[in-house]
């Protein structure tokens, strides 16, 4: 990546954050000294699930929807959480009271299947219980990426069918999405867009995708990506706000010739795409893009007032 390269993830170099406490298993330590065992099925095999989150004026944004999300995924793949979901809350608001935290805040919750007795595949190693920890950042997302926008490429890795690995699991086997990342980088993008099997336009290696095109807005059927918790709310105001909405296949053809793009995921809420594989996309205003920014930012103040 060049210097003036950004993800979606991009945010200000915060000094707090040199000093965060991290929950793990109940204990708050300091980010030096916050440590898995090497023997923990999450590091050995990517055994685990997860939810990124963020804190507004105290409260967790959507947060019944990510315990949906969390535990949903957690039961199908049979980890036992071992906590319900006020003990979740219990522990994320521990974690941001030791951290003196409030507001512009991300959080990233884990869980793995626990330690494993030998350094092999079988979930039956995992004997000792689910590993929980819960890692919370002064974070807020880089202001120029709104006006800038940021450059994709399509690559050859795809998101996988449901039977091999549901991209529908936010899991922490992550490879195929950090593969893609690689293979955007080395075509001079900053992140990927990446195909359906069948080769229509899907997400991103960390964030859903959408299109404006006549004033309709699109995106993928959903049946190959992560069903992003922004991304279902972007499409619920969209509904809600007389905006055309549309779960759709569509190709790489109606993607060059969008008048706007953009991305969703919890972190960056709605993030503009200025190019794909060197093509621009629109005239650059993304008027679209900015009505459902601000609509969404109505939708998370409402949400946190009703928390």
């Amino acid at each position: 990546m060049t210097k003036d390269s950004h993800t979606t993830h991009d945010a200000a170099d915060d000094s707090r954050n040199r000093n965060i406490k991290i929950y793990v298993n109940g204990e708050l330590r300091h980010r030096d000294e916050a440590k898995v065992s090497v023997y923990d099925s999450g590091f050995m095999l990517g055994d685990g699930m997860w939810e990124g989150m963020r804190l507004y004026d105290g409260k967790w944004a959507f947060f019944d929807e990510h315990m949906d999300r969390f535990f949903g995924s957690c039961k199908a793949v049979s980890i036992d959480v071992g906590m319900d979901r006020a003990d979740i809350l219990d522990a994320l608001t521990r974690t941001a009271a030791a951290n003196g935290m409030t507001t512009d805040v991300h959080c990233r919750l884990m869980l793995t299947r626990g330690v494993k007795a030998k350094p092999f595949q079988h979930p039956s190693l995992s004997r000792s219980g689910p590993t929980l920890v819960i890692i919370m950042e002064h974070s807020k997302p880089a202001a120029e990426l709104q006006s800038r926008g940021i450059r994709l490429a399509t690559v050859p890795q795809v998101r996988g069918l449901p039977m091999s690995q549901d991209a529908k699991y936010n899991s922490h086997s992550k490879l195929n999405c950090v593969m893609a990342c690689l293979q955007a980088e080395q075509a001079g993008a900053e992140e990927a867009l990446m195909l359906d099997p069948h080769g229509f336009v899907n997400t991103t290696n960390a964030c859903n995708f959408f299109i404006v095109r006549k004033g309709e807005v699109w995106t993928s059927t959903g049946d190959y990506c992560m069903n992003g918790v922004t991304r279902q709310k972007v499409i619920d105001l969209c509904r809600g706000n007389g905006i055309p909405v549309f779960e759709r296949n569509y190709s790489l053809f109606d993607t060059y010739s969008a008048d706007e793009a953009f991305l969703t995921g919890t972190f960056g809420a709605q993030t503009p795409v200025a190019e794909i594989d060197g093509k621009p996309i629109g005239d650059g205003t993304r008027p679209m893009t900015r009505r459902i920014r601000e609509l969404y930012k109505e939708l998370v103040q409402a949400n946190i007032r009703a928390a």
